[in-house]
């Protein structure tokens, strides 16, 4: 079957409706959970050092597992890949409703962001392996807006079900929309593969899954053990030792678990190492707003997920307004654009005080989140537009490997700046003989300034690499939906 026959048979908005509700859930189970860290902290008697790897545990398997996305999509498919992931997902999601301690929840939730991982780079490569090259931007645009829409709804969502049922529900509403989810993906997307199957690189998987979780291991327990202690600074060196082989082991194998070699690839590289370092300022947001407004304001889940909805809503929408700007715009001036509303927004973020107001935090939160949208939009686009199809799944991986590493990081970061730095403030605040009853929640408003200030600088290091993205080389490998005709059809 030739590839102009295959791409008269693409059904686009049956197949974007199946990656729809896919990556909406997926992403929903990181931003629900924001919010009831501080329930879950009172509720298990843990402090925020453990409770945080509920959500660094989660992000880490996220990253951890995207190298085998494009081993597993070749052996068995991309969609019978975003199938399977869909029904682990769901399973562990119940599973984590019935926890009964704090281990029990952050293995749970450890199992589930493996198949979650599975999601986000297995639906990008269906993307970029099904849909015709003319409408890639677009489709790019909706399954982002799924991305955003499950931030922009999930607050609310989560303050709702908290404060009228339990944090379990948070699990509990993942089983319906998951079975929703799994239908769809069985009746509309094709079933296809590009490529054979390879042997696992398993060396690969050893020292990239060692490497990760002991440079995160340091991250998470710095503060507690001492930065210069030999437990941290042990695990640091063991942990980017692990991360040069698995590198040297990528670039040399027959069969690698992560095909590196799409790094090549200048503009893809550029695009990466910019999505990435501003992905891992975007996260200062969504991690310091929610323990902001309850722990220091006082406010109510449900009023928290209702403060930070607008500026999540609109996020959203400018998300498929991106995509149709794009082919205007270009990639350069769009990436810049986002990231200087981003940094705008996170540097007013750093100003705020025990009686800020609402308005100005919807407000700020609301102009940074217009930047992501407009940088998220145009670095995924570009980042995938010269990658051959039969590379798309290792480039999706790489991208997603490196992004969900990137933001387990800098949650175990920031985790740990906000709680040292509260800390700092409360021993100076009183020995300056302020007012006790007051003193722990202006030390822990200036210690969330702190961090925010922190994330501005380092997004503001993702600007250069933006203004080096240039226009798309034309010439390439055949469209990306003619690739279907390359490969196995069902």
């Amino acid at each position: 079957m030739t590839a102009s026959q295959e791409e008269t048979k693409i059904r686009f908005w049956p197949i974007m409706f199946a990656i729809f509700f896919g990556s909406f859930l997926s992403v929903l189970g990181i931003s629900t959970i924001n919010i009831a860290l501080p329930l879950l902290m009172e509720d298990f008697h843990s402090s925020l050092n453990t409770i945080q790897w509920v959500l660094t545990g989660f992000m880490l398997s996220l990253g951890v597992i995207a190298p085998l996305t494009g081993y597993l999509g070749e052996k068995i498919g991309f969609k019978k890949l975003y199938l399977y992931a869909m029904i682990g997902f769901v399973a562990f999601s119940l599973l984590c409703g019935f926890a009964w301690s704090a281990t029990s929840l952050i293995v749970f939730r450890i199992a589930q962001g493996v198949f979650s991982g599975l999601v986000l780079p297995a639906t990008m490569t269906i993307i970029f392996q099904v849909i015709p090259r003319e409408k890639q931007a677009f489709a790019v645009s909706i399954w982002g807006l799924s991305a955003m829409l499950a931030p922009a709804f999930g607050p609310t969502i989560s303050g709702w079900l908290i404060q009228n049922y339990s944090w379990t529900w948070l699990f509990f509403i993942n089983v319906p929309i998951g079975l929703v989810a799994i239908l769809f993906i069985q009746w509309m997307i094709p079933d296809y593969r590009i490529g054979g199957g390879k042997s696992l690189d398993k060396s690969g998987l050893a020292t990239v899954v060692v490497s990760s979780a002991s440079i995160l291991l340091a991250l998470s327990e710095g503060r507690q053990w001492g930065w210069t202690s030999w437990k941290t600074l042990g695990l640091f060196v063991f942990g980017f030792v692990m991360l040069a082989l698995f590198i040297w082991r990528e670039l040399r194998a027959k069969e690698p678990l992560l095909n590196l070699r799409v790094l090549s690839n200048r503009r893809f590289s550029i695009t990466l190492v910019s999505s990435t370092v501003f992905m891992i300022s975007l996260y200062s947001g969504t991690l310091l707003v929610p323990l902001f407004l309850q722990n220091v304001q006082h406010v109510t889940p449900l009023d928290t997920g209702i403060i930070m909805l607008p500026a999540s809503l609109i996020m959203a929408l400018c998300m498929p307004l991106a995509g149709r700007l794009y082919s205007r715009i270009g990639p350069r001036w769009m990436t810049v654009g986002g990231l200087a509303l981003v940094l705008l927004g996170t540097f007013e973020m750093t100003r705020l005080d025990v009686g800020t107001s609402h308005l100005y935090i919807i407000l700020w939160m609301t102009v940074r989140n217009i930047g992501v949208s407009f940088a998220m939009a145009a670095t995924s686009t570009a980042s995938m537009e010269e990658i051959p199809p039969a590379q798309s799944g290792h480039a999706s991986s790489v991208t997603n490997w490196v992004r969900n590493v990137g933001g387990s990081f800098s949650i175990a970061l920031f985790t740990s700046l906000l709680i040292s730095h509260a800390a700092s403030h409360g021993k100076t605040l009183a020995a300056g003989g302020g007012d006790a009853a007051s003193i722990p929640l202006h030390a822990y408003t200036m210690s969330v300034n702190d961090v925010f200030l922190i994330a501005t600088v380092i997004g503001i290091a993702a600007l250069p690499f933006g203004l080096l993205v240039g226009k798309r080389k034309e010439a390439r490998t055949p469209g990306i939906a003619g690739g279907l005709g390359e490969g196995k059809t069902a």
